[in-house]
């Protein structure tokens, strides 16, 4: 697929309806950046703002996706099956981003009960050194895990998991 080709089509597209970058944005809620960045072919829209734009424009996916007319028409079977892979895919980003953000906020609790017991300046005894490494310990751990996820490793662990458990 040539993001070139793609973004120089949706301008056309855009000039077709007589439509700034400014309302083409507002029509798929992004920004107008966004939309420029289509354009030059510097980023892509995503799944399912594409098939929006198919329908919006009223154009094969196929076209839109390789940035050119064509005169065959996308089968429907394939459109819905296009939109369960856009609808899981949008799922699985709204899943992974709440347990991302629970991590996070997991450490930041935990960094501040660490701050709290600080600040206080108790006398040291084995529980409060043992809540203040816990507390730290956790923020670290948290964190860690936030960033797994975000990378995409997580995902990756999973699935190896999984085809050991299957081998077994």
């Amino acid at each position: 697929m040539d993001l070139i080709k793609t973004g120089v089509f949706i301008k056309k597209l855009r000039n077709e309806k007589n439509l700034t970058q400014e309302q083409l944005a507002e029509q798929f809620s992004v920004s107008r950046r966004t939309v420029s960045r289509w354009e030059t072919g510097s980023n892509m829209p995503d799944l399912d703002i594409l098939i929006e734009m198919a329908d919006y424009f009223d154009v094969d996916l196929r076209e839109l996706l390789d940035g050119e007319r064509k005169s065959e028409k996308m089968d429907k079977e394939l459109e819905e099956t296009v939109l369960k892979v856009a609808d899981y895919s949008n799922n699985e980003k709204k899943r992974i981003t709440k347990i991302v953000l629970l991590y996070f906020i997991v450490g930041i609790i935990a960094l501040v009960v660490n701050f709290v017991l600080d600040f206080f300046e108790l006398p040291e005894t084995f529980w409060l050194g043992f809540a203040k490494g816990s507390s730290i310990g956790l923020a670290f751990v948290a964190m860690i895990l936030g960033l797994i996820y975000t990378s995409g490793y997580m995902t990756k662990l999973i699935a190896a998991k999984k085809s050991l458990i299957v081998r077994k």
